[in-house]
């Protein structure tokens, strides 16, 4: 097993993309690492309307970018295929709700919830592929997950009820996820077609906010700004993921996703200065060891060990 890991690794490192998969990775990574301090600039705007904003300005370039790449004739097949549009519909609907949860809760102070979210999906994508897949979990996942789930019982106990901003952002995403790979068109094409059919209630729902006078968009020149900005910030990582996944195996991909929730527990210490006591202490060293578990199975558990 190791033998034939470490002539994978070799292959990896020797394949022309390897280096160009890890550098758009390490981008797509690196920049949702940074993005609570985005959503912290806008955590004056109501977090639907910037959701709303999101999805909007993601349009034009993920639009770009597929003009660019000359795959536009997906989308024309797509948009043909009633049942690729009903699983994009479905795929859409989730990462809103990951979304809106996300930019909620970095604008009530409650970043490291998210942060803890982040480092607990890769253990519930496992879950789902056993329950849903019936793929067999090794020793070290098996124990991962437990450890993952005494995690959950500390924070539950500290705060008097269970940590619900963490359960969904990483169920959303695990659920997006598994979803995401039925639809028939790449990673690009898809993203497109997500916020291309949520573009429509989103843009409606920014007109009635602006001609009732609850909108921000108009309010101030800064606020034009941060709101445009949403959609490369939003549609750009997204996008770098795609192509670095394409070219890089599921284990270090797998490595690699833990650069985003410890950059943003860093920053929501050091930067917004929430507040990380001995439960929550405990809980991310319980999360941490189950992800240590988690890269060891990857590389060296055997199916059912």
């Amino acid at each position: 097993m190791q033998e034939k890991l470490a002539g994978e690794q070799t292959a990896e490192s020797a394949s022309p993309g390897a280096s160009r998969g890890f550098l758009y990775a390490l981008g797509a990574y690196g920049l949702w690492g940074f993005l609570p301090l985005y959503m912290k600039a806008v955590a004056h705007i109501p977090a639907a309307e910037v959701v709303a904003h999101r999805v909007v300005w993601s349009v034009p370039v993920a639009g770009a970018i597929l003009l660019a790449l000359g795959r536009t004739a997906d989308i024309a097949a797509a948009l043909r295929s009633p049942r690729t549009l009903l699983m994009a519909a479905l795929t859409a609907a989730i990462i809103t709700i990951n979304w809106g949860v996300y930019v909620w809760a970095i604008a009530v102070d409650r970043t490291v919830e998210t942060a803890l979210g982040y480092y607990i999906n890769p253990l519930v994508t496992i879950v789902l592929g056993a329950v849903f897949l019936g793929e067999r979990l090794n020793r070290y996942q098996v124990l991962a997950v437990g450890l993952a789930t005494a995690a959950v019982a500390v924070l539950t106990v500290e705060a008097g009820g269970l940590p619900w901003v963490s359960l969904v952002l990483a169920f959303s995403f695990a659920i997006y996820g598994y979803l995401r790979k039925t639809l028939p068109v790449g990673p690009s094409q898809g993203f497109f077609l997500e916020v291309l059919i949520l573009a429509a209630p989103a843009l409606a729902y920014i007109v009635w906010l602006e001609t009732t006078g609850q909108g921000h968009f108009l309010a101030s020149a800064g606020n034009v700004g941060l709101l445009l900005f949403a959609g490369p910030a939003t549609a750009i990582p997204l996008i770098l993921y795609a192509f670095g996944a394409k070219l890089l195996r599921i284990s270090t991909i797998g490595i690699m996703q833990y650069i985003s929730p410890t950059v943003i527990a860093i920053i929501a210490v050091l930067v917004f200065g929430e507040p990380f006591g001995m439960d929550r202490m405990i809980a991310f060293g319980l999360i941490w060891t189950a992800l240590a578990l988690y890269t060891w199975s990857m590389f060296f558990g055997r199916k059912g060990a």
